[in-house]
C-alpha cells in the first residue's frame, strides 16, 4: 500500500510552540533543575528542540517503551525496551513525548516513574489526540491537540519511516 504525506502543521508552527513550552517549563522551574525523560524513539526529536528553549539547567535521560509494532493503532500491550539509566529520586522530572494517543502507554508509564519517587512529576507532548482517549492522561504542558488521523514528522513514524520531516504530516493512504 501506498501512502503520502499530507502538512497538518507547518515547521514555523511546531517552532513557535516549542519555544512557548520551553518559555513556560523555564518559568515554572525558575531556580531549580529540570530532568526531562524522554520516550524513544519519537520524541527525541520534540526533547532536543525543548531542551535547547530552556533556560534552567536541564539533565536527560531516555526510555524506550512500545505498544505500537509497525501497526498504525497501538496493540495497548505495554513493553518497556530501554529503561532509565539514572534513578529519579529527588528530581523534578518532566516525561517528554511525541504524542499522547490512546493514554495506555502513558498512563503505565508515568504510574510506574511516579513510584521511583521523584520531587515532582509532569508530562509535556508535542501533540494530544483527545479522540482516541481510553484511559486518561494528565498532560502539564501541550503543543497540539489534533484530529484522529495518523500523523508523521517531527520524530512521528509509520513503520520507521518519515520522522524526520521538518513538520507534522498526516499519512493518505492510497
Amino acid at each position: 500500500m501506498a501512502e503520502k504525506v499530507k502538512v497538518l502543521l507547518t515547521e514555523e508552527e511546531v517552532d513557535a510552540k516549542i519555544q512557548a513550552i520551553g518559555e513556560q517549563i523555564s518559568k515554572d522551574y525558575e531556580g531549580k533543575q529540570v530532568h526531562l525523560v524522554c520516550v524513544l524513539k519519537g520524541g527525541s526529536f520534540f526533547m532536543c528542540e525543548l531542551a535547547k528553549r530552556i533556560t534552567v539547567p536541564v539533565s536527560i535521560d531516555f526510555m524506550s517503551v512500545s505498544s505500537y509494532g509497525s501497526e498504525t493503532k497501538s496493540s495497548g500491550v505495554v513493553k518497556i525496551v530501554k529503561d532509565l539509566d539514572e534513578p529519579l529520586l529527588g528530581k523534578d522530572v518532566i516525561v517528554i513525548e511525541d504524542i499522547v494517543d490512546s493514554g495506555r502507554t502513558l498512563s503505565y508509564l508515568m504510574e510506574m516513574l511516579k513510584d521511583r519517587k521523584p520531587a515532582s512529576l509532569r508530562l509535556c507532548t508535542l501533540l494530544d489526540k483527545p479522540d482516541r482517549r481510553v484511559v486518561d492522561v494528565n498532560v502539564d504542558y501541550l503543543g497540539f491537540q489534533i484530529p484522529d488521523e495518523f500523523v508523521v514528522g517531527y520524530g512521528l513514524d509509520y513503520d520507521q519511516k518519515y520522522r524526520n520531516l521538518p513538520y507534522i504530516g498526516i499519512v493518505e493512504f492510497e
